[in-house]
């Protein structure tokens, strides 16, 4: 595997508890992809398993399918919530809905278009903004972090305290990373143990100060406990102390 080590986050398509009703499932590498061509490029994935308070399950930012994966989740309860937080974690919901046809695909803005423009066999049902809908209002928050296109929804599970995010915050480890990227990681401060804002955002947010000001003032008053990242090693402590380091600029 060029670039990054194959068993980063073993063991793969298995959840692990994070803490009550939430886990996350720490999927294959894939490759960023441009123009259609597939660039050298493997980045990890992860996504992350809510289980409501009526059995319904919440899967954020879903990995590729896998059969097994499937079943163990079954047996949780009914996977209901298939949920796209930005416009580029989508391109396995289709999957999971073709096993899952009862279930919802929730869009992030931009995700229907450029599903389009790709060619992306996806359907999606309904819309995210702001505000929660009624299915998980009670049980997961959520906000809009702007980042031009890489903008995202964040949610915020109240009963585990814990922030969910797509790529809003990269933290590598760069012990597991091969050149050229390890250097790239620590030019750009994305590197555990304290990562960093992911570097296709930081420009986006500053010309959009107020609204991402609005954005951390939401995030740190949910007052979480943890923050899981698609990207890297995620943290399982010291999350407001996180986001205040990263985002005291904008406050």
């Amino acid at each position: 595997m060029a670039g990054i080590a194959s068993e980063v986050y073993a063991p793969l398509n298995q959840y692990k508890p994070v803490a009550q009703n939430i886990g996350i499932v720490d999927g294959p590498f894939e490759y960023l992809t441009t123009a259609g061509l597939r660039l050298p490029l493997p980045f990890t994935t992860r996504m992350t398993v809510v289980r409501l308070g009526n059995g319904d399950l919440f899967i954020h930012s879903p990995i590729a399918f896998d059969p097994a994966l499937a079943d163990r989740l079954r047996a949780m309860g009914t996977v209901r919530h298939l949920v796209s937080p930005n416009q580029f974690h989508y391109a396995h919901i289709g999957e999971w809905l073709r096993a899952f046809p009862g279930a919802i695909a929730w869009a992030s803005p931009g995700a229907r278009k450029r599903a389009r423009s790709r060619g992306i066999d996806v359907r999606f049902d309904r819309d995210i903004g702001v505000e929660p809908p009624d299915e998980w209002r009670d049980e997961i928050d959520q906000a809009a972090v702007p980042g031009g296109i890489f903008g995202e929804i964040v949610f915020f599970h109240n009963e585990s305290k814990t922030l969910i995010l797509a790529d809003t915050i990269i933290n590598l480890e760069l012990d597991k990373i091969r050149q050229p990227w390890r250097v790239a990681a620590k030019l750009t401060g994305m590197y555990y143990p304290r990562g960093q804002i992911f570097f296709g955002m930081r420009l986006p947010l500053l010309l959009q100060k107020r609204k991402t000001r609005a954005a951390v003032q939401q995030m740190l008053s949910w007052q979480p406990e943890r923050i899981i990242l698609s990207h890297g090693r995620w943290f399982d402590a010291n999350a407001t102390a996180t986001l205040q380091r990263l985002f005291g600029w904008a406050l």
